[in-house]
């Protein structure tokens, strides 16, 4: 029993790995995990104190384990019976595809990815290029809601940055979970997005598994609390006015939700807009071109983002004028289903977007841009307030702080080379028309004047 043994190094070397192996699975790793795990759960406690909606467990389960939880909804599989009979496949394949289906949907939140550096690079991001408003007043109905209801965020989408500002400004609320198209499935970027609790949903190629899946995953966060954002347009505005609403994760949340129910849901309309848009120019030929498929070049945006750094570092940059919020006002679920009986998802959606128009904010450049656009492409600063005026009716402020803002506006446009001044006369830079009928998009739809950018004519 205890005679030597001779082995040859290489069995030696297996047994010892195989033996350091089984000690850390078994003994090492649960209790590097366990220490891990309870140092987050501490995290989240403490951050739960100061948010004023503290984060849902349903947005902390592990993924597979919410991956899981959704394949295995009653819900789910009947929709996977029903795919292998009208697909003619093995239940157990159609199974799988479901399973693959929620791998791709569901999120793996980190709270310290998300509050420890999402926020903090949202703030610096934001701040560091714009001069960011928001109408603090209108947050007062968001303290007000209860607990246990679920809020939903529905913004218009004018630039990518608009993930950054809403991340930032929403979250001494909660953590936000946002529905994200496939532009975002790409390394390293998938990741980092997922780890901020945002979902990927395909808007293109959707079969009716799939959708059942997706629409299974938005009822079952909206039924635990989760605070979701979503952009109704479905992409970015290529005219700059706030488009008609895709309905398809409102129909989602409505199917999933239960009037008698003690949980409400509160859609709450969110306006953005700025003084210039990052994308304006590829936003502006997707549109000229009728196609929507648009893609920016790397080198390009790499060269922005280099030549942003340098004025930086030399003093130089002086921003890109102003990012302004504004809320409208918040639609009770509830409050719609029981006003409005046999309302559908189509008249909620419009309601939503009729909303967020009404909150758009004015800004400089938006302005500017509106008040040439009506006098034909130019005009002498005081024709531009007159017109200004005009264009904003009872909206309108003081003229001295429309002066003021359209001074703001000129110098901005004069800074890119949109307009430039002749004898006291601002006119539009040939060939930048089109530029310019996007910013004044915003302000000519929620004034209700003036021609759409298509049929503008310039003098």
């Amino acid at each position: 029993m205890f005679q030597s043994v001779e082995l040859p190094v290489w069995a030696l070397t297996l047994i010892v790995g195989f033996a350091a192996v089984t000690f850390a699975s078994h003994f090492l790793f649960p209790s590097v995990r366990w220490f891990f795990r309870k140092r987050a759960e501490r995290a989240v406690a403490e951050l739960n104190k100061r948010l004023k909606r503290p984060i849902e467990p349903f947005k902390l389960m592990k993924r597979q384990d919410q991956v899981i939880r959704l394949v295995y909804d009653p819900q789910v599989m009947e929709a996977v019976r029903h795919y292998a009979r009208e697909e003619g496949i093995p239940p157990n394949v159609a199974f799988e595809k479901a399973r693959s289906y929620a791998r791709e949907i569901v999120p793996g939140f980190s709270t310290a990815t998300y509050f420890g550096f999402a926020i903090r690079l949202a703030r610096r991001i934001g701040e560091g290029l714009y001069d960011v408003v928001v109408r603090a007043e209108d947050q007062s109905d968001l303290d007000r809601v209860a607990p246990e209801d679920a809020i939903v965020f529905v913004m218009n989408h004018r630039s990518n940055m608009d993930y950054v500002l809403v991340t930032w400004l929403a979250s001494q609320h909660s953590a936000l979970s946002y529905a994200v198209g496939e532009w975002a499935r790409i390394w390293p970027l998938k990741s980092l997005i997922r780890a901020m609790g945002a979902y990927f949903i395909r808007r293109r190629y959707a079969n009716l598994l799939y959708r059942a899946v997706l629409a299974r995953y938005v009822q079952m966060s909206v039924q635990q609390g989760t605070t979701q954002a979503i952009f109704p347009e479905g992409g970015l505005s290529l005219d700059g006015r706030v488009g008609r609403g895709k309905v398809g994760l409102l129909t989602y949340i409505l199917r999933g939700w239960d009037i008698s129910g003690p949980r409400d849901v509160l859609f709450v309309p969110v306006a953005l807009n700025y003084d210039r848009v990052l994308e304006d120019r590829l936003l502006v030929a997707a549109h000229q071109s009728g196609r929507r498929r648009f893609r920016g070049r790397t080198t390009v945006a790499l060269g922005f983002v280099a030549r942003i750094l340098w004025q930086k570092l030399l003093g130089r940059f002086k921003g890109f004028g102003q990012a302004a919020v504004s809320y409208g006002q918040p639609v009770s679920l509830r409050a719609f289903a029981t006003d409005n009986p046999g309302r559908t998802a189509e008249d909620l959606g419009a309601l939503l977007m009729e909303r967020i128009r009404s909150a758009m904010p004015v800004l400089a450049v938006p302005l500017t841009a509106a008040a040439l656009q009506a006098l034909g492409g130019r005009g002498n600063r005081s024709q531009l307030v007159a017109q200004a005026l005009d264009q904003m009716g009872k909206a309108a402020s003081s003229p001295e702080e429309l002066a003021e803002m359209i001074a703001r506006g000129l110098e901005h446009l004069r800074v890119r080379a949109l307009i430039y001044e002749d004898s006291g006369v601002f006119r539009v830079t040939a060939g930048e028309e089109a530029l310019i009928a996007y910013y004044a998009g915003s302000v000519s739809q929620e004034a209700g004047t003036g021609p759409s950018p298509a049929e503008t004519h310039w003098t």
